[in-house]
């Protein structure tokens, strides 16, 4: 959607100076054989970010022909921060959805959009998040399909168009976007030969102690946690889901987007305030670049219905608008990244 944004709005794809890029990932390439590749990670325990950087090629989800590739960044063993209780720190995790134009970096050099823009690439967000939330698992979806190198489409999740536009639905018991996630972590914490693994599904006895999640979406990334929004209501009900969800403790909107004509934000009442009795944590992090956009009106007015509902049901969401005081910019549409 970036790509179709910039001129639609006339705004150029620029080019990071050298001082705004960050360095280089030695990405891992599709055609490496992925068990050696999964052998010389696991003693990547601690170390350089490089080192502590794993990619996992076509993950199954709950519909074993459902896959997504991942990225995992483990977390940084050498930090300094105080350590924690084994139990508790060795499960926290943080999930990554992206946006347009985002892929592996090698993937991204080959496009002559993509390539401008390497510095947002899958790998160097995982680092990013990494120095983020430098105790947790990183986690990093690379969507299942990637129409005309660019539009990101997250139909593993959500029923999309080619583009990426979303047709939300309610909570299913046999597919969805939790159970999708579910099973696509413990497929992936499985590959890794992390300890504790989640079980792909069941209830309260198949959750690692200590177990904790927080979602992260950037841009069309968001799609995948407006679903969520959607299906909580039956998620929660479901004995056999609902001790997932009651593990994730926040959701971070990062500037969502998507080329459908609506619900780029959640606004049906309902279950919003579902979402607002849920317990979870609700940030919402924007740029003039999506919500201040007179081609695209209705972002920002959702936005605004979005934090107002929750605020009315009681919930505090943690809200900010980045960069107000300079022109809307795709390059600050992906600082929020960074600065959320």
């Amino acid at each position: 959607m970036l790509a179709a944004r910039a001129v639609a709005a006339g705004f150029p794809l620029i080019t990071l100076t050298a001082a705004e890029t960050m360095t280089s990932v030695a990405a891992t390439t599709s055609s490496e054989p992925r068990g050696l590749h999964a052998s010389a990670s696991r003693d990547a325990r601690s170390g350089s970010p490089r080192q502590r950087l794993q990619k996992l090629l076509a993950v199954p989800g709950y519909d074993p022909g459902r896959v997504n590739d991942l990225l995992l960044l483990r977390p940084d063993t050498d930090g300094h921060s105080a350590p924690e209780p084994k139990g508790k720190s060795a499960n926290r995790h943080v999930v990554f959805f992206h946006g347009d134009i985002q892929n592996f970096q090698e993937e991204m050099a080959l496009q002559p959009e993509g390539a401008q823009w390497l510095s947002w690439s899958l790998e160097q967000v995982a680092l990013t998040l990494g120095r983020r939330f430098p105790d947790r698992h990183v986690w990093v979806v690379r969507a299942s399909r990637m129409y005309l190198h660019k539009f990101s489409c997250y139909h593993n999740f959500v029923e999309s168009n080619m583009f990426g536009a979303p047709e939300h639905s309610l909570y299913s018991p046999d597919c969805g976007a939790f159970r999708h996630l579910r099973a696509l972590l413990s497929h992936g914490m499985e590959r890794a030969s992390l300890p504790n693994p989640l079980q792909p599904q069941g209830g309260a006895d198949n959750i690692p102690l200590g177990f904790s999640l927080t979602l992260v979406g950037f841009s069309k990334g968001c799609v995948v946690l407006n679903q969520m929004v959607y299906e909580l209501a039956g998620a929660r009900a479901d004995p056999q889901m609902s001790h997932f969800v009651k593990c994730i403790s926040d959701m971070y909107w990062l500037d969502g987007g998507h080329p459908g004509g609506s619900e780029t934000w959640v606004t049906g009442k309902q279950v919003l305030k579902e979402l607002a009795s849920s317990g979870v944590s609700i940030h919402a992090h924007v740029t003039p670049y999506e919500v201040c956009d007179p081609m695209r009106a209705w972002v920002g007015r959702e936005h605004g219905h979005f934090i107002k509902t929750l605020e009315g049901y009681g919930a505090s969401p943690n809200k900010k608008l980045h960069f107000e005081d300079e022109p809307p910019s795709i390059k600050n549409h992906f600082r929020v990244i960074q600065e959320f």
